[in-house]
């Protein structure tokens, strides 16, 4: 690994280093919560099953701000398709190359980095503010073990969550030029239509499920779901698989499944969706069977502390004005938001996230560890010590 320039991209690249794929942390948190410990956060490790969950907090009195992170990441896939190996970090022409770069382990090393040069030396922050840190190994994966589980009791721990910072990368083209200040609701759908096997040239001894779910599917790629709303944009379905339990050329299948999934505007809800689906599947098949998951809701949150300081520091920093959107998909953010917190996420660019060869600017990871600095300031300075 070619020596990193600054402090950030130094650590960016001690996390990458670590083959931390879901649920696995390979040592990423105790290295972290090290790091935190040395500046006064005192670590709570929440593990779930197979998988690390760690909040340090820093402070007594306050509101608080938490940043949310995931040390996991996707699998890299063929390593022989990367221009270096995917879990040994990279320098070169200005970026950071390795799984997880961008998503989202040069976040977390960049948080932490101004978190060091706002605290090393034992000086405290101006105002009132406390901080705390919460990273999770299970975001990538199914997402039941981390986040959506310690957030039950989070609160018992922290008290009142006023501001979330997400590390996710909402950057599109170049750093803080877009904001996520919500996202979409993710409802998921696997249907099933059993029919009756048989041979190609005799389909009337046969009953083909194909042929029943396929007008389904059909209706509901041209469905119209909502105009979206104000904030959100309208309601999207992709359909993610189709198989059968036969591939042979000349044999009428015995069984039909589909998979689908639509990210959802507060225009609908999901309940509301599951009974359009299931109208549809009585109307042209009968013997149609459906399992759901639902993944997340709908969330967001009117401008308010976090999001000035957001926008603030990003013009700051690197001179242009964020949009503000929910675009994208799910985020840990969905668990924080509930609990009555202002989530904004900002993070890197998000080109190359879960792609052979992931990378990240390394002037982009030392660009946002100032504005998370920025950010932190700002919100200490928005909490003035008690008189």
């Amino acid at each position: 690994m070619t020596k990193a320039h600054s402090p950030t991209v130094e650590l960016a690249s001690q996390l990458v280093s670590r083959a931390s794929v879901t649920p696995e942390d390979a040592g990423c948190q105790p290295l972290l919560a090290e790091r935190l410990e040395a500046l006064g956060f005192d670590s709570y490790w929440l593990p779930v099953g197979d998988v690390s969950n760690l909040l340090c907090l820093r402070g007594a009195k306050g509101p608080l701000l938490l940043f949310l992170g995931h040390t996991d990441v996707v699998p890299a896939g063929d390593s022989d398709k990367w221009r270096s190996a995917p879990f040994d970090p990279q320098i070169r022409d200005g970026k950071l190359y390795g799984r997880g770069s961008a998503d989202m382990k040069g976040s977390i090393a960049a948080f932490i980095s101004a978190c060091e040069r706002l605290l090393e030396g034992g000086e405290g922050l101006p105002g009132n503010l406390r901080i705390g840190v919460l990273l999770t190994s299970d975001e990538e994966g199914p997402a039941v073990d981390g986040v959506r589980a310690v957030a039950k009791t989070l609160c018992d721990l922290t008290g009142p969550i006023d501001w979330c910072l997400v590390g996710e990368p909402s950057s599109e083209q170049s750093l803080g030029d877009s904001i996520r200040v919500g996202r979409r609701g993710s409802l998921s759908g696997e249907i099933t239509i059993e029919g009756k096997q048989g041979h190609v040239a005799y389909p009337d001894l046969a009953d083909n499920p194909l042929h029943r779910l396929a007008p389904v599917l059909h209706t509901l790629a041209e469905t119209h779901w909502d105009d979206g709303t104000e904030d959100f944009p309208p309601t999207t379905l992709q359909i993610t698989g189709i198989d059968t339990d036969t591939d042979e050329r000349n044999v009428i299948p015995g069984r039909a499944r589909a998979r689908f999934n639509l990210r959802f505007s507060p225009a609908l809800d999901a309940d509301g969706i599951r009974q359009r689906i299931e109208a549809l599947l009585a109307d042209h098949a009968e013997q149609a069977e459906i399992t759901w998951i639902h993944s997340a809701d709908p969330f967001s949150a009117p401008a308010g502390p976090l999001r000035e300081a957001v926008m603030a520091a990003v013009e700051e920093i690197n001179g242009q004005t964020p949009r503000p959107n929910t675009a994208g998909g799910t985020s840990d953010g969905r668990f924080i938001a509930p609990l009555g917190a202002e989530v904004v996420e900002l993070g890197p660019v998000n080109a190359s996230i879960h792609q052979v060869d992931e990378h990240v600017a390394t002037k982009d990871l030392d660009d946002l560890s100032a504005i998370y600095q920025a950010i932190i300031t700002r919100l200490a300075q928005h909490s003035p010590e008690p008189s």
